[in-house]
C-alpha cells in the first residue's frame, strides 16, 4: 500500500536564513524537516533547493541529497521508507 506523503509550510530559526521549511509526513507520522537553502552562506548553485534539516526513523542520514522541490524530497522519503532507495 503507497505511503500518504504530505506537508506542511514551517519557519525554520536557522541564523536568521534558510527560514522556509516544511514538515514531511508519511501516514501521518512526521518524517523529515526540509529547509529552502536561500542565506548567503551558500554556493549560487545550491541556492533555493530544499535541504534535509532533519530526518526522523529511517529518514535520519547524513548523506541525503539535495533536493529541487518539497515533491522530490517526499518522494525520497518514500524510496527510503518503502526499501527502494538507489
Amino acid at each position: 500500500m503507497p505511503l500518504d506523503i504530505s506537508f506542511q509550510p514551517v519557519s525554520v530559526l536557522i541564523d536568521g536564513h534558510d527560514s522556509e521549511g516544511r514538515l514531511i509526513f508519511a501516514d501521518t507520522q512526521l518524517t523529515a524537516v526540509i529547509v529552502r537553502l536561500d542565506g548567503e552562506a551558500h554556493a549560487p548553485d545550491q541556492m533555493g533547493q530544499w535541504h534535509l534539516e532533519a530526518g526522523f526513523g529511517r529518514c535520519d542520514v547524513s548523506n541525503a541529497p539535495l533536493f529541487a522541490t518539497p515533491e522530490e524530497a517526499g518522494a525520497w522519503v518514500t524510496q527510503v521508507l518503502t526499501g527502494t532507495a538507489p
